[in-house]
């Protein structure tokens, strides 16, 4: 493992070096962002994330301090973390859904040193600034929140150490071995960063069923980069604080192309759709039925309004999206390729469903990615076609494991046979032909519209009540949101039952998608005899008071 390491390391090559070489070869003029009116050029994101990273080394930033970014979809997302590339920081993402606590606890978590963050979100960081004693710079972006949303003191603004400054590259040395953090949701409702070494995470993002050639150098890579001219026109839909949306945003970067983001705080599919046609957008990035239903009724409204012949992919991942909303997209636009990546934060390339208008892949049905296996819990290798349920499991690339998390790191990522691998907990099988199917998180991990919600922890939330006796939390299917979260809980003796009440309390206290959207009352909580918890049960009663079985 250290060998190979090493190895890579040696061979690598990195995001700063791909960007300092791609402004070279692409056209100076062609846009690189675009946001509403905005339009932010190749020539400009290279001056201003050189001048972001200049700034952030003069101002002490050390080669591994972490970087976090508090704000909607805006290009000053994409310019933070090209600038943190650049000067060696660490990127963190951060849910803007989030409440305060849950903030500070990312911010702490990681050890951040640095926070980009959206003027909307003004107030938060003024509550919660004075117990973040390692945030040493906090750089306030302009979002168009309302002008009585003041920025705080201690803050500077994004704006004054991009623009400004001769916009050379930086020239520091670099390595592969420099980290990445995603943030996600971890077995007990806590937020845990997945490290990714630099090097990893391009080869991950490097997709050989969906690119026409697989670079083998930065040489190779930039030639095509100059031979194609121009990279895919890219508009992610979900959020950029999530790993599907940045992701894709940063690929189409790396290949030399333009990232559309809409500036309205809530998803709009108009908005979307005039986007498309206003920018000739060839890549859509969503999260299942929750972005593609909206899409397609806003085509269905408007049919004929928005030019969409000149998009070719629109791809999900997070959370399946379904049969029938596929085929009607495809209705309106038959020459689209529609993707389903199945991959998670803590690895990528699980693999691939593509449909098209020659055919369809049945839903949760997928083409095995490279380097992928399916094993038992024990690590026993399940072959293909023996129509035995196992556990999908990635190697490298792949993470590094989890900050500050040994007990996870050592539970989800795994050797087998002398090959180390990420084993998220996606159980499924394996066909003959490879193809898997997904059955499913082993735990009671609730995926929302792509939002992942631990039950646990919705859980202690609603127990703090002072009308809840006992309270368990699970996962209802779900036409738009793939599953809601749905609270049955026992109230304490002589208490009444008020639903809406109880849903006020747990928003208060988390973020909204995490607020159950029904809760039912029963006289006795679902437990075994020994107390634990019966999942299965309670989501068995929710399933028929809900008249779905």
């Amino acid at each position: 493992m250290e060998g190979a390491r090493a190895m890579a390391t040696a061979n690598g090559w990195i995001y700063a070096d791909i960007f300092d070489q791609v402004a070279t070869v692409v056209a100076p003029d062609q846009p690189a962002l675009v946001h509403g009116a905005t339009t932010t050029t190749w020539r400009d994101f290279d001056r201003r994330t050189n001048n972001l990273a200049r700034a952030l080394i003069a101002g002490g930033a050390e080669p591994g301090d972490k970087i976090a970014f508090y704000l909607r979809n805006h290009p000053a997302y994409l310019e933070g973390l090209v600038a943190a590339f650049k000067a060696r920081q660490t990127h963190v993402n951060v849910n803007y859904r989030y409440v305060a606590d849950e903030v500070r606890y990312i911010f702490e978590n990681a050890d951040a040193t640095t926070v980009i963050f959206a003027r909307e979100f003004s107030p938060i960081v003024e509550t919660i600034a004075d117990r973040l004693p390692l945030v040493r710079r906090w750089l306030m972006v302009e979002d168009g929140a309302a002008a009585d949303v003041r920025r705080p003191s201690f803050a500077e603004p994004f704006e004054s150490p991009t623009a400004h400054g001769e916009g050379s590259p930086v020239g520091n040395e670099r390595s592969a071995d420099d980290l990445f953090f995603l943030y996600t949701g971890g077995t007990t409702g806590m937020p845990k960063g997945v490290m990714w070494r630099q090097d990893a995470l391009r080869r991950a993002l490097i997709n050989p069923a969906l690119v026409a050639r697989v670079p083998a150098n930065l040489s190779e890579h930039i030639a095509i980069v100059r031979e194609t001219g121009r990279g895919p026109i890219n508009l992610p839909a979900c959020p950029l604080m999530h790993g599907t949306g940045l992701f894709t945003a940063l690929s189409a970067l790396v290949a030399g192309g333009t990232v559309v983001t809409t500036p309205s705080p809530h998803f709009d599919a108009h908005e979307m759709w005039a986007a498309v046609d206003a920018h000739g957008v060839n890549q859509i990035i969503i999260v299942g039925d929750a972005f593609a239903k909206p899409m397609l009724r806003a085509l269905d409204e408007a049919r004929g309004k928005y030019d969409v012949s000149r998009v070719l992919s629109i791809v999900s991942s997070g959370v399946m999206w379904s049969r029938e909303v596929k085929r009607d997209l495809l209705g309106h636009m038959p020459q689209v390729v529609l993707a389903d990546s199945f991959g998670s934060s803590e690895a990528v390339g699980f693999g691939l469903s593509l449909t098209t208008t020659d055919g369809e892949i049945d839903t949760a049905k997928f083409k095995i990615g490279d380097n992928v296996k399916v094993f038992t819990p024990d690590g026993r290798e399940i072959p293909p076609g023996a129509k035995e349920e196992g556990l999908i499991a990635r190697g490298d690339p792949i993470p590094e494991g989890y900050y500050k998390d040994q007990a996870k790191t050592d539970a989800t990522f795994k050797t087998f046979g002398g090959i180390r691998y990420s084993i998220p907990g996606d159980f499924c099988t394996v066909e003959e032909d490879g193809t898997i199917t997904l059955l499913g998180r082993g735990s009671g991990c609730i995926n929302t519209a792509g939002e992942k919600v631990f039950p646990e922890e919705v859980e202690e939330v609603l127990k703090l009540h002072p009308d809840i006796e006992d309270a368990l939390v699970v996962g209802a299917p779900d036409e738009k949101w793939g599953q809601s979260v749905t609270a049955v809980i026992e109230l304490r003796s002589g208490a009444e039952f008020h639903e809406s009440r109880l849903r006020d309390h747990v928003r208060e206290r988390l973020a909204g998608y995490k607020t159950p959207k029904r809760l039912f009352a029963v006289p006795t909580m679902f437990r075994a005899p020994n107390g634990k918890a019966d999942y299965k049960g309670a989501r068995d009663w929710v399933m028929q008071e809900l008249g779905m079985r």
